[in-house]
């Protein structure tokens, strides 16, 4: 079967599943409780189950204090650490100290920010001041910061009760959280499987209701790669519109803001996402705000390429969350494309994305690396060549992504928004030994190279536009499928609108197995 053929076959697979979407309902392949189930299902004492709107709704109207919103999040942790390991550092006594001052000016009237007393955790890859910050490098295990990140700061300073730091690899370097201080984090729906990386920590605590909010970073994916692993909402925001200071990409932690990388949120529901972004930002008002409704935006459809071809279990589950769109009303163009070539993101936007993270390497590796520039493997030759890159060399690919950038500009005159797989797979088992340039995975009946993971991420990330992933629904296996949906660069309001159609149509968030 050729591949207009196997697209042919997963539209007719994925009509069938139409058929059982409902408005405002999961897809078929979701059979956990939906955000709504939950609304009616859960009492004040299960509160930490609800999205952070909802959570700060209850703080605002006394009917629970922050001191005890954050106890039931700490229990939940107490009980699901030793299988999770998504917060891997804490600090209970500073939160608790926090949450108390809050209840003392809430109970005095005083006037508190939009975050007041909501328990939450932070990314390791940044700095929180007072708290252990490793961005996953045993280089950094002692270290403790003096002041936080600027979107971290931006959060304390709403209100937000910052307990503890979630799990990621190295520097932030892989699509599996795993490093050689905490381990591994496994994924709420198989713990045999990744939550995604380097965001992986964030997206299963999320997950799991240990936090109802999170703060990742993102350069190849690593928001929307976890979210889509692990079933919940994540947004990569524009490039610039959150501040990078405190990131922790290597061991001078964030001196200079690193090229593609952005900061954004993830949450249970799309309103925490923009509720999130706009805290953390340092100027949300220059966001414009959307001028359509949702099932009146231009919308594209992006769904498969043979460049990067989508595994038959994930596109079934994005054909038919489409198609239920569709339904809904929305007008859905699965012909167009930017004119440009997918596959520029394997000879631009990784090789950028690679060079973006070559601070991190130690000398050692950096003159490994540049033994290994002429590789007979193209993958990590191209990794080799791309962290050893000449300042020359660089601006004149640079160059090449602003050519990019504009064919992106002339493709959002005609549309608002293209959707689009985030990864080509749902959810892998753990891997060890290599790396992000030199392992591979079976899918298919095919090898695939494992940095093809971040095909679908990196083709819009490089080129700095805005993408919210949200659950679309889940594969016969029983593993969660997100839907990246991109819009013009600035466009983050867009995205995060018809984000929210998405949601209503397909369920969105289900509660995974592990969460009690």
């Amino acid at each position: 079967m050729d591949h207009r053929e196997a697209v042919s076959s997963r539209r007719s697979t994925a009509r069938q599943l139409n058929s059982n979407y409902t408005d405002g309902l999961s897809a078929p392949t979701v059979d956990g409780p939906s955000v709504c189930a939950y609304h009616h299902m859960m009492g004040i004492n299960d509160i930490s189950r609800r999205p952070a709107t909802e959570q700060l709704d209850a703080l605002r109207n006394r009917d629970i204090s922050a001191t005890e919103l954050l106890d039931e999040h700490l229990a939940r942790h107490d009980m699901l650490h030793s299988r999770l390991n998504a917060i891997v550092t804490t600090d209970v006594e500073s939160a608790r100290h926090q949450a108390a001052e809050i209840d003392a000016a809430r109970n005095d009237d005083q006037t508190l920010g939009t975050l007041a007393g909501l328990p939450m955790t932070v990314k390791d890859a940044l700095a929180t001041a007072g708290m252990r910050s490793t961005g996953g490098a045993i280089e950094l295990t002692d270290h403790v910061p003096s002041q936080d990140a600027a979107s971290v700061a931006h959060a304390r300073n709403a209100g937000a009760v910052i307990w503890g730091k979630s799990n990621l690899p190295r520097w932030s370097g892989d699509i599996q959280a795993v490093n050689e201080m905490f381990g591994r984090t496994g994924n709420p729906w198989d713990l045999g499987r990744t939550p995604g990386g380097s965001s992986g920590g964030a997206a299963a605590a999320v997950a799991t209701c240990l936090t109802p909010v999170e703060i990742g970073t993102d350069i190849g994916g690593s928001v929307r790669l976890p979210a889509h692993f692990s079933g919940v909402c994540g947004h990569k925001p524009s490039f610039g519109v959150v501040p990078q200071s405190g990131y922790i990409d290597h061991v001078t932690y964030g001196a200079l803001d690193a090229d593609v990388n952005v900061i954004g949120p993830l949450a249970r529901t799309v309103d925490d996402l923009e509720l999130m972004l706009d805290v953390i930002s340092d100027h949300p008002e220059r966001l414009p705000s959307t001028r359509q409704s949702a099932r009146e935006l231009r919308v594209a459809a992006w769904l498969d390429d043979p460049a990067c071809p989508v595994s038959d279990d994930v596109a079934i589950v994005l054909e038919a969350a489409v198609s239920a769109l569709e339904a809904a009303g929305v007008k859905v163009d699965r012909n167009a494309r930017p004119d440009h070539e997918f596959g520029d993101v394997y000879s631009i936007g990784m090789p950028l994305v690679s060079s973006a993270t070559s601070p991190g390497r130690t000398d050692e590796e950096y003159e490994r690396l540049l033994e290994r520039s002429e590789d007979a493997d193209p993958t990590m030759a191209m990794r080799a060549r791309a962290s050893t890159i000449r300042h020359r060399d660089w601006l004149l690919m640079s160059e090449q992504r602003e050519l990019r950038r504009r064919s992106w500009d002339r493709f959002f005159r005609n549309y608002d928004i293209v959707l689009a797989p985030t990864a080509f797979i749902a959810a892998f088992e753990h891997i060890d030994g290599g790396n992000l340039y030199t392992r591979t995975l079976e899918i298919d009946g095919a090898t695939r190279p494992y940095a093809d993971l971040i095909a679908w991420t990196t083709q819009f990330g490089y080129v700095y536009l805005p993408a919210t992933v949200v659950p679309a629904g889940r594969t016969p296996s029983g593993l969660p499928v997100g839907l990246q949906i991109v819009g013009p660069f600035m466009g983050d309001r867009t995205t995060l609108e018809f984000a929210r159609l998405v949601e209503s149509v397909t369920g969105g968030y289900s509660a995974p197995p592990l969460l009690p």
